[in-house]
């Protein structure tokens, strides 16, 4: 690993860092319908203001020793958890595809996933801002940075991003097409729901980031340990397997996010 790789990758560790403190706060207000930029960061137990000296990322919060300042209440300890995830994740995607429009790509990719990762987890909620908006945004990259997929690329520019697109466009319907048909038929047959619309739309996320291939590798990978987890869940717990809502959305975020750093996606 030369310097200037683990230059970059500590200076994408600290911008994972400062970003990881914003997904907190879209984490806890996107699902209650709150602004993310205004007003400034509160305790959710208090509602009183957060100073900015008590908002660095993992410092404050061993300082504070996981407590608000003002009314003494533990802080969940999803928040600095979110934050390291962020730093490492970020710090890795500069690692692997250095100073590049692919790497703010991932970037842009892994915070979406830790952000529908711990809203499903917390809320059992995929928000469409993040599902939606996000397959926007990745559409708009894909003129950029090219999709992978069955449509091979030309040596025309032209040619190049619409080849991307398509890619693009074709693994969001066929991933997010198949479980949607798999949902109404599971409805018509048990006569309940078993597949949310955020996991339909969560998929068509994944296509446009992924490309069909690099998803359905993501997808195999949150399966696999969600259906491990979910049932050693269910067992300790003893919960009810036809009736508890298992955050699904959660183990496909962690297998999605898992696919650049595996893969030359």
């Amino acid at each position: 690993m030369t310097a200037e790789l683990v230059l970059l990758s500590a200076v994408a560790g600290v911008f994972g860092l400062l970003f990881g403190s914003f997904l907190n706060v879209c984490i806890y207000r996107i699902p209650r319908d709150l602004s993310v930029v205004l007003p400034r960061s509160f305790c959710p137990e208090c509602g009183h203001p957060i100073a900015a000296y008590d908002n660095i990322p993992l410092f404050s919060y061993v300082v504070l020793k996981g407590r608000c300042r003002a009314c003494k209440k533990s802080i969940g300890r999803r928040y600095p958890l979110v934050e390291f995830t962020t730093a490492v994740l970020f710090a890795l995607v500069g690692w692997r595809y250095g100073w590049t429009l692919l790497a703010l790509k991932w970037a842009i990719f892994e915070s979406l996933m830790v952000a529908l990762f711990w809203i499903d987890f917390e809320e059992h909620l995929l928000p469409d801002e993040l599902t939606l908006g996000g397959s926007l945004g990745g559409l708009i990259l894909a003129a950029f940075v090219p999709v992978p997929g069955i449509l091979t690329y030309q040596s025309s520019a032209q040619q190049a991003i619409l080849t991307s697109l398509s890619n693009a466009v074709l693994a969001a319907v066929v991933l997010a097409g198949s479980l949607w048909i798999i949902r109404a038929l599971y409805e018509k047959i048990r006569h309940r729901e078993g597949v949310g619309l955020g996991d339909v739309k969560l998929l068509l996320l994944f296509g446009t980031f992924l490309g069909l291939q690099n998803s359905l590798t993501g997808l195999l990978i949150g399966s696999l340990g969600g259906s491990v987890i979910g049932i050693v869940f269910l067992i300790v717990t003893r919960k009810n397997p036809s009736t508890y809502q298992f955050p699904y959305g959660t183990f496909l975020c962690a297998g999605a996010a898992l696919v650049p750093l595996l893969l030359r996606a």
